[in-house]
């Protein structure tokens, strides 16, 4: 299924049309019109027209077949962990990172008909990051969570099926797009959810963009299958004093042999003490790619 539900159709091809009239200043994010993405796309990049794909692939390929000048993707979120697949799709899709965003998320419970009173529900839709993030309150209430491709996509969905019995979850644009009720507001697990946005484009930021400002740098590597790589790999950044923000690990292939680690550092090549650590993290890896570099959204540490 490549499509958008029959009630965000319309939206879509509306804003396809905007971005089309000029390509460079659109930014695709993926799901229907109303979802989080869509959000922080313009609040992110308040002066880019929003083009809304079918899948994470399809926002990646808009940047990549000149359709967008920029898209945005969700990696991470502070309950849930990464977004699936997307430490796969960044390396692959051949884009730079030139930006990052961090968004509050807040989910409402929405459906057709009234709010009334202790009004059930048998399931509720959405994307397994905002079940994973709202498994709590659908436990207690006895709601079973079923899979859908995006959040506001889920509402569409919703209010095409026109069941009573189920709901969405999903943020309250979308109650307001495809004219559901919401029944319940912030119905996720804990209070400061937070979602990691990173900007792509086919085009790196150029160092001097980045001059005098907190920056942060991403990258991938993979350690030769030898005993203590990992360690030594690592060991530049301490003798440097480079801050590693974050590293994560996850397989290439079915050998179970080769592991890529992806991480974030504070700082950018061209700073003697990441240039070192990135060439002594190089030596003891196979393969090392920088992903961008990029002003910082929020201060670390």
């Amino acid at each position: 299924m490549r499509a958008f539900p029959g009630p965000a159709l319309a939206i879509v091809d509306r804003m396809r049309e905007v971005a089309a009239a000029d390509p460079a200043r659109a930014i695709a994010f993926q799901g229907s019109p109303g979802a989080n993405s869509h959000r922080a796309a313009t609040e992110a990049c308040p002066d880019l027209a929003p083009l809304p794909c079918f899948s994470f692939e399809d926002a990646l390929d808009a940047v990549k077949d000149g359709r967008s000048g920029a898209a945005i993707i969700p990696i991470e979120n502070s309950q849930h962990g990464r977004v699936a697949d997307i430490h796969f799709l960044l390396p692959e899709s051949g884009l730079h990172i030139v930006g990052e965003y961090f968004m509050p998320i807040h989910h409402a419970l929405m459906a057709l008909g009234e709010a009334a009173p202790g009004r059930s529900f048998e399931a509720a839709y959405s994307h397994p990051q905002a079940l994973g993030q709202s498994r709590h309150y659908l436990r207690e209430r006895g709601i079973v969570p079923l899979s859908h491709a995006d959040t506001a996509g889920a509402a569409a969905y919703v209010a095409e099926r026109g069941d009573l019995s189920v709901a969405a979850i999903a943020p309250a644009l979308a109650a307001e797009l495809y004219g559901l009720t919401i029944i319940e507001n912030n119905v996720e697990d804990s209070a400061d959810n937070m979602t990691r946005f990173v900007v792509l484009a086919r085009d790196s930021l150029a160092p001097g963009a980045l001059a005098g400002r907190p920056v942060m740098t991403t990258f991938i590597f993979e350690v030769k299958n030898i005993p203590a790589a990992l360690y030594k790999a690592l060991g530049g950044f301490a003798t440097n004093g480079v801050n590693m923000t974050k590293l994560e690990s996850y397989q290439q292939g079915t050998s179970f042999a080769a592991t890529t680690f992806y991480a974030d550092i504070i700082g950018a090549p061209g700073d003697p003490a990441v240039d070192r650590a990135l060439e002594e993290c190089a030596f003891h890896s196979k393969e090392l790619r920088i992903l961008g570099s990029y002003e910082q959204g929020r201060a670390r540490g």
